[in-house]
């Protein structure tokens, strides 16, 4: 049985991707912070074929708790094969360049945090035991755009966090996996306008990922079309690139 655990359970992407997982018999730890949410995802996992779907409550966005609660996830439930990074938040760029509690609390939870998370769970951890860590992170860490260069910074230290892992570990088997959505119609883009060919599901996402997955894959763009746009943005000379309102 692979044992996968969760972190940011609740959100649309990761409740689409363990829904993929649960047939196949893998069992969940979930972790968040709404218990009463996490229960209600662990019962509907079990429902569609999962093991076991335990819950483990918990502000994954705070920092000083982190190292204490990897010891209770490994006191509980003890080695997993799998762990999957998923939570995050969207800043309001706006309000977060003028507030700095918002600014910082945005790079912490979209970075800080979720780097520690994996410090953390991947201490003392032998090469050769398997264990797979997705990171989810976004298109928008590609380039730094005036829209959202807050959020974008922090993706952008998480994808380079990640990439670093990934050659740390080469040839162990310790396998990083770099996920970057682009616009996923979930509760966390709620306030933005929907609409297009650009905006996919969790459900496609979450396919996206499982593929990665199996696959090997060292970085996936979800859907595949992000790669194409992403490539073109990146390599756009600055006096075209610092015209655009992006």
């Amino acid at each position: 049985m692979t044992r996968i655990l969760i972190l940011g359970a609740t959100s649309a992407i990761a409740q689409a991707y363990a829904r993929r997982r649960a047939p196949q018999g893998a069992g969940f730890i979930l972790a968040g912070r709404r218990e009463d949410r996490l229960s209600a995802i662990a019962a509907d996992l079990k429902a569609c074929g999962a093991a076991s779907a335990d819950s483990f409550a918990a502000d994954l966005a705070a920092i000083e708790e982190i190292g204490s609660n990897v010891q209770a996830l490994r006191g509980r439930f003890g080695a997993v094969d799998e762990v999957v990074i998923a939570y995050g938040v969207l800043v309001e760029q706006v309000h977060a360049e003028q507030d700095l509690g918002a600014a910082r609390a945005a790079i912490d939870t979209n970075f800080t945090s979720a780097a520690l998370w994996i410090l953390a769970l991947l201490k003392d951890q032998p090469e050769a035991k398997a264990l797979t860590i997705v990171g989810i992170g976004s298109v928008a860490g590609d380039r730094g755009r005036a829209s959202n260069f807050i959020y974008g910074s922090a993706k952008a230290a998480f994808d380079r966090f990640l990439e670093g892992l990934q050659q740390k570990y080469a040839g162990s088997a310790v396998r990083i996996v770099r996920v970057k959505p682009g616009f996923v119609d979930t509760p966390m883009t709620a306030a933005v306008d929907k609409g297009g060919p650009l905006w996919a599901s969790p459900d496609r996402v979450a396919a996206d990922i499982e593929r990665a997955v199996v696959k090997g894959r060292r970085v996936v763009y979800t859907p595949w079309f992000w790669w194409v746009i992403m490539m073109i943005i990146r390599h756009l000379p600055w006096f075209i690139f610092r015209r655009l309102k992006i």
